[in-house]
C-alpha cells in the first residue's frame, strides 16, 4: 500500500516524463490507457486519487511540443471518456444511493439524503460544473446528483457542459503553455500549482464555513 502511494505520488509529480514514456513505449495505445484512468477518474468513486487535472495538462504539452499525441484525438476522445465516467457515476448514485440510506446508521442517515436532494434542487447544475475542476470531489459530484435524484434530463445538459469546459481548458493550456521552457523545466512545480489552485475552492468553503460558526 505504501509503495503504491509513493508510486502514484512519483506519477503525478512527474507525470509529464512517465506520460512520455507511456506514449513512446504503447504510442497509439496510449490513447487508450488514457481513456481509461479519466473514466475511472471520473466514473468510479472508489478511484478519486487517480491524476485528473495534471494528466489532462500533461496530454496537451505533449501534443503541442513532441507530437506524440494529437490534441484532437484527445478532446474526443477523453470527453467520451469524462461524459461515460459522468453517466456511470450518475447510474450507480441513482441506483444504490437511495439503498444504503433505507436504514439510519451512525454516518448515513436519511436526512442526509434529504438534504442532498435539497442542495441539488438548488445548486446541482452550478455544483456540478464547478465540483468538475476540484480534484476528488468531481468523482463525487454525479454519484450524489443520483443519489439526491437530480432528474437525468437536467443532469446530462450540466454533465455536457462542465466536460466540454474541463476537458478544453486543461488540454489546450497544456497544449499552449507546456512547452514553454519554464514549464519544462519546473514541471512538478506546475502540477503542484495545478493541484493547490484546484482544491482553493475546498479551502475557502472550510474557512467560511469555520467563521460562520465562529
Amino acid at each position: 500500500m505504501v509503495d503504491a502511494i509513493k508510486f502514484l505520488i512519483d506519477f503525478v509529480l512527474h507525470i509529464d516524463k512517465h506520460l512520455f514514456e507511456i506514449v513512446s513505449k504503447y504510442e497509439t495505445w496510449t490513447y487508450l490507457i488514457l481513456f481509461l484512468i479519466v473514466f475511472a477518474e471520473t466514473g468510479l468513486v472508489v478511484t478519486p486519487i487517480l491524476p485528473g487535472d495534471s494528466l489532462l495538462f500533461a496530454a496537451g504539452a505533449i501534443a503541442g511540443s513532441s507530437g506524440g499525441l494529437d490534441i484532437f484525438y484527445l478532446m474526443i476522445i477523453l470527453f467520451i471518456a469524462v461524459f461515460a465516467g459522468d453517466n456511470t457515476n450518475y447510474f450507480i448514485g441513482n441506483y444504490i444511493g437511495p439503498k444504503v440510506f433505507e436504514k439510519n446508521y451512525r454516518l448515513l442517515k436519511r436526512e442526509y439524503l434529504e438534504q442532498t436532494r435539497t442542495f441539488y434542487a438548488k445548486h446541482g447544475g452550478k455544483a456540478i460544473i464547478m465540483a468538475r475542476f476540484v480534484p476528488i470531489v468531481r468523482t463525487f459530484a454525479p454519484f450524489v446528483a443520483g443519489v439526491g435524484s437530480m432528474t437525468y434530463k437536467r443532469f446530462i445538459g450540466f454533465s455536457l457542459l462542465g466536460s466540454l469546459l474541463w476537458i478544453n481548458i486543461c488540454l489546450w493550456a497544456g497544449y499552449f503553455f507546456g512547452g514553454l521552457p519554464f514549464v519544462k523545466e519546473n514541471f512538478s512545480l506546475v502540477v503542484l500549482v495545478i493541484i493547490a489552485i484546484s482544491v482553493l475552492p475546498i479551502i475557502i468553503g472550510i474557512i467560511r464555513n469555520r467563521s460562520r460558526k465562529e
